[in-house]
């Protein structure tokens, strides 16, 4: 077993405490946290190196609007783990929640905090969000 996987194997034990878990088939962890879809992925940058990327997505298919800009601009500055990305494509834009960090080494429990601190903020910030917008985004 690879150092990557090792290190899923441990974020996926240390968020079925609090979330069910689904394991795709390239192996990444993928759940829902208060409707916030998310997907943790493990990958060695380095000997010794290797890192969890947490992605999650708190809207998709949004209008453009000068507004989301904005207020993605603004709630970015107020998550502390991770950052706000607006993926603006032709017609529509998406917001998703990054952070990526080196885990190797850490125990169950706090790597469990770890990941629910990121997520935790992507649920705050999408509820801002969808508040603020007016959105009628799923929960």
């Amino acid at each position: 077993m690879s150092a990557a996987d090792e290190l899923l194997a441990a974020a996926r034990t240390a968020l079925e405490r609090y979330v069910d878990v689904v394991v795709d088939a390239d192996g990444a962890l993928s759940f829902v946290h208060s409707g916030v879809p998310c997907a943790v992925q493990a990958v060695q940058l380095a000997e010794g190196l290797v890192v969890l990327s947490t992605t999650c997505v708190l809207a998709w298919d949004l209008e453009p609007d000068p507004r989301v800009s904005e207020l993605v601009a603004r709630l970015g500055s107020q998550v502390q783990f991770g950052g706000l990305g607006l993926v603006q494509l032709e017609r529509t834009a998406d917001v998703t929640l990054r952070y990526a960090f080196p885990a190797a080494g850490l125990q169950p429990e706090p790597l469990a905090t770890l990941l629910l601190l990121v997520v935790s903020g992507a649920s705050r910030a999408r509820t801002e969000l969808r508040e603020e917008l007016g959105l009628s985004l799923p929960t």
